[in-house]
């Protein structure tokens, strides 16, 4: 029972010891750890402030990746549209050279045709005039082989050139 009712000289003395740590925690411990705890609040407050800034830097940071992206799919498409564009366009020129071709081709095919043609029909021409040549002169030998027969062929022609 000693410890729950305490003399008044211990009182005094415990009283005494605990002004004296007081004072020196008060002096020399407190304001370490004040100092410690305002320390570690600021840090804790600048990390806070930075977090958000990060946040806010982060936030504007995907704003510009999704404009980027967007812009960089504008771009594709505008390529890709070019792209089909020059195709067309190689196509359809391909398309009118191979049609001026096909026509030159055809052109010189009709013109070939035409000059062949027409040589064939001079051949012939030329064949049907031999084939006449040897028939008439075949016919006229028959005919100069009778004398008088001739000499009669011979008067009728100057009668005719004489009427002439």
């Amino acid at each position: 029972m000693k410890l729950l009712l305490p003399e008044f000289g211990l009182l005094i003395w415990t009283l005494l010891a605990f002004l004296i740590v007081f004072f020196i925690l008060g002096k020399y411990a407190w304001p370490a750890i004040v100092k410690g705890l305002k320390d570690r609040e600021s840090g804790i407050t600048d990390a806070l402030a930075t977090a958000e800034r990060v946040k806010a830097e982060m936030a504007q940071l995907k704003s510009e990746n999704e404009a980027l992206l967007a812009q960089a799919r504008e771009e594709r498409a505008i390529m890709l549209k070019e792209a089909r564009d020059t195709k067309d366009k190689i196509i359809n020129e391909a398309k009118e050279q191979a049609k001026i071709a096909a026509d030159k081709i055809l052109t010189d095919a009709q013109g070939m045709i035409e000059q062949r043609r027409m040589a064939a029909l001079i051949e012939v021409k030329n064949e049907i005039g031999m084939i006449v040549v040897e028939i008439s002169e075949k016919i006229l030998r028959r005919q100069l082989d009778n004398l008088p027969e001739q000499e009669k062929y011979i008067k009728q022609l100057a009668e005719e050139v004489k009427l002439n």
